[in-house]
């Protein structure tokens, strides 16, 4: 158990958590007087003594589940492949077992503990010894998609399968000499076969599970991949569910690469002519280092969010990651508008996610069952806000520009433009409908330093990096 937990401490610090030595002798100690009974009581041991902070949570669980029941349920999930394809219920597969397990035992054939597990279905065993071949196969080793074809391979040496094929198909033969009717035996000759197939089957998802328990940005590639283009208009409540922790995940990693850079960012950056400078004091030898410690300003940012009904669904989740990363900005100041524009920035700072959301975007700041016009909110926000803009300000809007035939008045945009930092604008239109009938998109465009259609969430990956502090 102690080789688990010293890999399960490995794979939370390769994602970022970071666990101490102590912090592991201390998880070993826990797990020794828990015991390994209760799966709960595991996991509520090893979150007490491993995770240090509430952000963390989210990964040590999804971590939790793909290291003690990932392989497990791989391996389970192909036990009821192989019922499938036996086309056998539960009952009868369990009464089909304990018949191999009589024709073993009649055959006289000894069994290596391996192969024993494989053919009578021993989950818990097959899982032990897979485990052991992945350490001595060096699987945690494994980091890009190319290395899975090799460690898949390493793997099934250190199982030794090709040993196992031939000792299964010498049980074939023997319990095929045994005086059993012929569709016994041909269903036992078939049953072998799978078994030795879907092994392979088993390490490869192995791998590939292992890999991307290991890559954070992989394992949302794979698990969005069937939502990840999808429009935020057309998303069932299952999928929406799945969006907002798909969000929630896409903020805490930005979070993660803006606390490494600004770690190193407390060093400053090498600085390669100041220390040949000062290296010629001693021959060109450059005994001392020197880094630029200049002060990095915690960037500022402000959100226009457009949250009229035909917007409704991308707004949401915008709102929900800008709530997200106010820890990694100086002030976060946000703001909704259909045709009157309001504030929300204290409900985001003193509540949590649901309510603020639910202050936004229920209509009690602004009306947002009016027509929108985006000509008199920007109009009002540069009569009444614009001293909230500066040189470090990032400006954020989200809509989609139809300002029903209104007068757009794009000068006040301009202005916001000429005090911020940089003005971003994602529109969750299309971008062949920009310009077009009560779209005023062309006219905004040009104030501003990028302009991304943002309809469905691979976009906003792509965008999102803009909103980083460099």
């Amino acid at each position: 158990m102690q080789d688990k937990l010293l890999e399960f401490a490995e794979l939370l610090r390769a994602n970022g958590l970071r666990v101490s030595p102590a912090e592991l002798l201390d998880a070993v100690g826990a797990v020794a007087r828990t015991g390994l009974g209760e799966r709960e009581v595991l996991r509520a041991a090893l979150a007490s003594t491993m995770v240090k902070r509430a952000r963390e949570v989210p990964v040590f669980e999804e971590l939790f589940e793909l290291y003690f029941s990932g392989l497990g349920e791989i391996i389970r999930q192909t036990g009821r492949a192989i019922q499938r394809a036996l086309a056998m219920g539960d009952r009868e597969f369990q009464e089909f077992l304990e018949q191999v397990e009589r024709m073993l035992r009649e055959s006289g054939r000894e069994l290596s503990e391996l192969a024993r597990a494989i053919l009578l279905h021993n989950t818990g065993e097959l899982e032990r010894r897979l485990r052991e071949a992945a350490r001595q196969a060096r699987l945690s080793s494994i980091r890009r998609p190319l290395e899975e074809n090799h460690f898949a391979k390493a793997l099934e040496r250190a199982v030794g399968l090709a040993e196992l094929e031939r000792e299964l198909n010498e049980v074939r033969k023997a319990i095929g000499a045994l005086p059993y009717d012929a569709e016994t035996r041909e269903r036992l000759d078939t049953y072998v076969g799978i078994r030795i197939r879907e092994l392979q089957e088993i390490i490869r998802r192995y791998v590939r599970l292992d890999r991307q328990s290991r890559d954070p940005a992989a394992r949302d590639r794979s698990r969005l991949s069937d939502i990840g283009e999808k429009s935020f208009y057309h998303l069932s409540e299952a999928e929406l569910d799945r969006m907002r922790q798909a969000v929630t995940r896409l903020a805490q990693r930005l979070r993660n690469v803006v606390a490494i850079r600004r770690r190193r960012g407390r060093r400053g950056r090498f600085d390669a002519k100041r220390t040949l400078r000062r290296s010629l004091e001693h021959g060109g030898v450059p005994f001392r280092l020197v880094f630029d410690r200049r002060k990095r300003e915690k960037p500022q940012v402000v959100v226009l969010c457009d949250v009229s009904d035909s917007v409704r669904n991308a707004s949401r989740f915008m709102l929900q990651f800008v709530y997200s990363l106010q820890d990694l900005y100086s002030r976060v100041r946000s703001f909704v508008f259909v045709a009157d524009i309001g504030e929300v920035t204290e409900h985001f700072r003193n509540h949590d996610a649901a309510q603020a959301l639910e202050a936004a975007l229920s209509g009690g700041i602004v009306n947002v069952y009016a027509h929108s016009n985006f000509g008199r909110a920007f109009k009002t926000f540069a009569s009444d806000h614009i001293g909230a803009i500066n040189r470090r300000t990032t400006v954020i809007v989200m809509g989609d520009a139809r300002n029903n035939w209104n007068l757009p008045y794009d000068s006040c945009l301009r202005e916001v433009r000429q005090r911020a930092r940089q003005l971003i604008w994602l529109n969750p239109e299309s971008r062949s409908t920009w310009g077009f009938g009560d779209s005023v998109m062309d006219q905004y465009a040009v104030h501003c330093d990028l302009v991304e259609e943002c309809r469905n969430l691979n976009q906003l990956y792509r965008v999102v990096d803009r909103l980083l502090p460099r």
